[in-house]
């Protein structure tokens, strides 16, 4: 039972008790780790499905052939050998050699004479176009298997070439998927004994690879074309 408070004087009350409801402050919120390493999971995995997909056209698009493409019968006709010509003679007598298209490997090859079919040097043209594996490991292995020992610079990504001891000159060059090969020998013919009757006449052929480089700098660009 609560009592009347006394009164002294007239004054109020002594005390003044005041009952209030008061909340405790609430705890911070924890963070839901799961949630942002499902997060986490759900972007590395777009990105990595990304990358597959952009590996996965690529792949299916295969490499960059640069513009080449397969040739046939045209390859020698794409060929002028102005440089050449200017040394050796005429072009002519141009016969194309055999034809391998496969899905994964196009090669094509000719052969010309400059001046007399007879008596003038002989020319060997050679165009192969890896459509699917890479030649680039392999060909300065190959190179050096043939004897071509000087590189030759600004050329495609890679050229060497020999002299062939002064009778003529060989360079390969490769460029992206596709190797050209370019061969210059004098002619020899001989009896059935093996005994030569007749031969080209021979050329101080000194400098030899600066206008089959000027050659084939031109034929690469036609045959891109």
């Amino acid at each position: 039972m609560i009592s009347e408070p006394e009164l002294d004087g007239g004054t109020g009350f002594d005390t003044v008790e005041v009952l209030t409801e008061v909340r405790p402050p609430r705890a911070p919120r924890a963070r839901r780790p799961w949630l942002w390493a499902l997060g986490g999971a759900v972007l590395a995995s777009a990105v990595w499905g990304g990358g597959l997909y952009a590996h996965e056209q690529r792949q299916e698009r295969g490499p960059d052939l640069r513009g080449y493409g397969v040739v046939g019968a045209e390859l020698c006709g794409k060929a002028k050998f102005k440089a050449l010509s200017g040394i050796l003679g005429k072009p002519g007598g141009a016969g194309d050699g055999a034809l391998l298209n496969e899905p994964g490997l196009h090669m094509t090859s000719c052969d010309m004479a400059f001046g007399s079919a007879e008596t003038g040097y002989q020319l060997s043209l050679r165009y192969t176009l890896h459509k699917v594996t890479d030649p680039g490991p392999e060909f300065a292995a190959h190179a050096k298997y043939y004897d071509l020992k000087t590189p030759i610079e600004g050329i495609g990504d890679q050229a060497f070439f020999d002299d062939r001891g002064g009778e003529g000159g060989e360079l390969r060059v490769l460029d992206g998927q596709v190797e050209i090969e370019l061969t210059l020998y004098r002619q020899y013919s001989t009896d059935a004994d093996g005994e030569v009757i007749q031969e080209t006449k021979p050329l101080d052929l000194s400098g030899i690879e600066v206008p089959m480089t000027q050659d084939m700098l031109a034929l690469m660009e036609a045959l891109r074309k």
